[in-house]
């Protein structure tokens, strides 16, 4: 890891170019490197990751089942995620002293979820909790019904909740986003919030085992990684590293070329795939490129989707990680290096390549193999009449009755722009189907689609109008804006992805669970009550009173509301009333009075005896 670091200070120095070690300039420089490294990493150790600064969030033993790095559907995993034997409600204590600066409940996401702010300028979250410490529970129920919202997002005063190292501040749970019981740990630079890997302050778990190699991935870098298929090469672990098995030299007919990997780490006495930490790139014993993920911005996590070989995971394949940045990519976790990953043949001669896989604690693997370049192997040149969306460019297709509109940061690498238009009109539907590309591809921000409606459309159901984009058993549903343009009319919404869009008239309001039967309804033996609305293309939101004041119902799966009975609904008779209002603005409203009172189980009736009678 520090020739690593060694060798880049020595391209940055010379432009990136590569000259013989042997020149006294570039000795002295490489001397100096390597003296000053010792000064260099420690002072990033002390004041970038403080080893042992932190503690362990849980009085378990330390495991955990997903690391920082770990490749997720559009994102990386942003931090740990720490057992809790498969149990709910263990106790969570502060990591080290701070306050609480922010709180949040954010369904389908963290759930709930706490922000320390330490002295040393780092901040630690914690995510995934079932419930808050007494004070700040009762702190964030004040806020919900001051707000009239369950899902908040609070920014805390620095003197209200002060914590020690240690202090018990939550319990853990599965809201939000969690498939199963876990908390998620997170530590954050508080000045730019983007996030450290906290396999990098020293906690207290065991890992000497190094990355798994798996598979080997070849890309013809003469055209875009979307226009093919990665050849790919199953990988031997052997006594000396990786190699590639019957396979003397790799032959390739591309001068142009660049290398995946699929691959994954384990910890010490766990079975789960992680993420790897970095990975190095060496061809003829020179570095190319790199990646390190040791720190990431929430704003780039979705670039991951450009470290990947997306098309290949969105047809079933696993995850192969690029070696090298994609010409539309922007993200910071490939460092600097003198070349840009993408390895030029321009000789027949065979050349050594040597890629390292790293975990966060040092752990290495190795591959080695040999490279050639043979142009009896070319494939014939790559040619399509299909127009080309270009990465860093504003992007435009322009049709009679369909528009879309892609940021310069849209696309990674050349796409080439496929639309197809059928008329197949579903009932509320106002449009045909316009498809643009599919959902293999990747969009890395919004798109806006435009649609001329084919059917025309009364001034009452104007704003009732929603976009539905499909791909495969995926569905998207945005409200859709009316915008007069001259004599036509268009309507638009912002979508992530490629697909199949299509305009509809909502006219359907929401459907709405009844909470009984009769004119007041008993619910003294309930706990709680639960509706579970439901709609055509989505709901937007749910709102329920009680006797006329706002009444808190979770809602942390996104699916079903929930209020569990307290001290704001207490005995006696009560008037509940409830609106559910879809994408589109339909409403649906009910009103029920119920009555709460202490419950009596119903007497059971008496078992009589059976007398048998004995024969004489």
């Amino acid at each position: 890891m520090q020739l690593f670091f060694i060798v880049q200070i020595l391209f940055r120095v010379n432009r990136f170019k590569f000259v013989p070690l042997k020149h006294p300039i570039i000795f002295t420089r490489c001397l100096i490197a390597m003296l000053l490294w010792p000064l260099v990493a420690g002072s990033q150790s002390v004041n970038k990751y403080p080893r042992g600064y932190f503690r362990w969030p849980l009085d378990l033993k330390p495991g955990i089942v997903a690391n920082m790095g770990e490749l997720r559907t559009n994102h990386w995993h942003m931090g740990l995620d720490m057992r809790t034997d498969q149990k709910v409600d263990q106790l969570v204590y502060a990591a080290a002293e701070g306050y609480i600066a922010y709180v949040g409940i954010r369904p389908q996401s963290y759930g709930r979820f706490i922000i320390i702010n330490h002295p040393n300028g780092l901040s630690t979250l914690y995510g995934h909790l079932n419930d808050f410490c007494a004070p700040l529970e009762a702190y964030v129920t004040e806020q919900q019904y001051r707000q009239q919202s369950w899902a908040v997002e609070l920014t805390i005063p620095k003197d209200k909740f002060p914590v020690r190292k240690g202090s018990f501040i939550a319990y853990s749970g599965t809201t939000g986003g969690s498939q199963g019981p876990h908390v998620h740990f997170e530590i954050r630079d508080t000045r730019t919030d983007e996030c450290l890997n906290p396999l990098l302050f020293g906690f207290p778990l065991a890992d000497n085992i190094p990355p798994v190699m798996v598979r080997l991935a070849l890309y013809d870098r003469g055209r875009s990684v979307y226009d093919q298929s990665p050849r790919l090469f199953t990988l031997k672990s052997t006594d000396s590293g990786y190699t590639l098995p019957k396979m003397p030299v790799l032959k390739t007919g591309n001068a142009k070329i660049s290398l995946g990997l699929q691959v994954y780490d384990r910890m010490s006495g766990s079975t789960n795939q992680d993420g790897i930490y970095a990975a190095r790139l060496f061809a003829d014993d020179r570095l190319q490129t790199g990646f390190v993920i040791d720190s990431v911005d929430y704003n780039d996590t979705r670039y991951m989707n450009a470290q990947i070989d997306y098309k290949y995971r969105a047809n079933g394949g696993a995850y192969i990680q690029h070696l090298s940045r994609l010409p539309g990519s922007r993200e910071s976790i490939y460092r600097p290096a003198p070349g840009d990953g993408i390895i030029l043949l321009n000789d027949t001669l065979v050349h050594a390549v040597r890629i390292e896989a790293e975990d966060a604690y040092g752990n290495i693997s190795v591959l080695r193999f040999r490279l050639q370049y043979d142009a009896a192997l070319a494939d014939p040149p790559y040619r399509s009449a299909l127009p080309v969306f270009t990465p860093g460019y504003v992007n435009v297709v322009e049709k009679p009755d369909f528009e879309a509109y892609i940021s310069e940061a849209g696309v990674y690498d050349t796409l080439r722009a496929s639309y197809f238009r059928s008329n197949t009109f579903a009932a509320d539907g106002i449009s045909a189907v316009h498809q643009l590309n599919d959902g293999t591809l990747p969009l890395h921000d919004d798109m806006m689609v435009r649609i001329k409606p084919d059917k025309p459309v009364p001034d009452e159901w104007k704003n009732k109008i929603v976009i539905r984009r499909t791909w495969r058993s995926s569905t998207t549903v945005r409200a859709a804006r009316w915008q007069e343009r001259g004599k036509d009319a268009w309507v638009s919404a912002a979508f992530n992805g490629w697909g199949s869009f299509q305009a509809f008239i909502d006219k359907a309001p929401p459907s709405l669970n009844e909470l009984g039967k009769g004119d007041t309804i008993n619910l003294s033996a309930a706990s709680r009550i639960v509706f579970t609305p439901a709609d055509n293309f989505g709901i937007k939101s749910f709102r329920a009173e009680l006797n006329g004041q706002w009444l808190r119902f979770t809602n942390d799966k996104g699916r079903s509301w929930i209020y569990v009975f307290d001290e704001r609904c207490p005995y006696g008779v009560h008037q509940l009333k409830v609106a559910v209002t879809d994408l589109a603005g339909n409403v649906t409203e009910k009103t029920w009075w119920f009555k709460r009172g202490p419950y009596t189980p119903p007497k059971k009736a008496p078992v009589k005896k059976r007398i048998v009678k004995k024969k004489k």
